[in-house]
């Protein structure tokens, strides 16, 4: 209260200088003005004018590098970290968008390459060097399997049809279970800054206002100008922490759920493609 009598009495008498110096050069236009005044008292709080209008406020710089090179080296790490783990994360949406979308293209392209009526062994010498997508890494495996197995397998008793199915049957799932661990690379990092970057950035705030409320308790002024820089310093790494985990969260459900349709694509091509050879095992037999 003290401190806003004060600033309104400095207020008051400064613009009483203003318009006192305002009349003289009226009454005198062809005197030059000097400089030189005999109320001290009124050039002090014309000064004092001055700087509260034009160097308080111009001083501060209210810019995201003004703010990062203003503030307390802990704040300055927190937003370092959510910096650059917002950047990674964009860096693997962009990536799983451009995969999934090849992936999803090859597979649609392999399987109507399959169902065309053509020969599986044909296909299969075809793909066997380099399989494009997962669907076609799967029909890899089964294939190499099925030709591993030796004509005794295929034409023999019922056991050893059933231990042959077994066996590609299990070749699938395994190369299933590989194929979707590089599908779903990077996921985990996308769940974690989702999750954590709020804190992080809550965190920075936390330090930065408590700095703010100790540069008050040491210098007692109260003033906005003083606890402004400080605050605006603190809120910027939570809006940076948001920035960070807004994103990656939204990336991830959405991912998810891709990755789960087809997941279950590949399931469904696994269960058919081992019908098919269960029934050629079958004609052999």
């Amino acid at each position: 209260m003290e401190q806003l009598i004060t600033d309104a009495a400095t207020l008051k008498a400064g613009a009483e200088a203003i318009v006192q110096l305002a009349q003289s050069t009226m009454a005198n236009p062809t005197e030059p003005v000097t400089t030189t005044t005999t109320e001290p008292a009124s050039g002090a709080a014309t000064q004092a004018v001055t700087q509260m209008l034009t160097g308080a406020e111009g001083d501060v710089d209210f810019t995201v590098l003004g703010m990062f090179l203003r503030a307390d080296i802990v704040v300055q790490a927190v937003i370092v970290v959510l910096a650059l783990a917002s950047f990674w994360s964009w860096t693997i949406i962009f990536e799983k968008v451009l995969h999934i979308r090849r992936v999803n293209s090859r597979s649609s392209r392999f399987e109507d390459t399959f169902w065309s009526g053509g020969s599986l062994e044909d296909l299969y010498d075809n793909t066997s060097d380099r399989p494009r997508d997962p669907m076609g890494a799967m029909f890899n495996a089964a294939m190499r399997e099925w030709r591993r197995a030796s004509p005794k397998e295929r034409q023999g008793e019922e056991g050893t049809k059933a231990s042959l199915q077994q066996r590609i049957d299990r070749v699938m799932l395994v190369t299933f279970g590989r194929e979707m661990d590089r599908l779903e690379r990077y996921m985990s990092f996308l769940a974690s800054v989702g999750s954590v970057a709020p804190f992080v950035g809550l965190f920075g705030t936390v330090w930065g206002i408590t700095n703010s409320f100790q540069s008050i308790a040491m210098t007692k002024n109260t003033n906005l100008t003083a606890v402004a820089p400080g605050i605006a310093e603190a809120l910027f790494a939570t809006a940076l922490g948001l920035i960070a985990a807004i994103p990656a969260v939204i990336a991830y459900n959405k991912f998810s759920s891709d990755l789960s349709r087809y997941a279950n694509r590949l399931t469904a091509f696994a269960d058919e493609f081992s019908a098919i050879l269960s029934r050629q095992l079958e004609a052999r037999g």
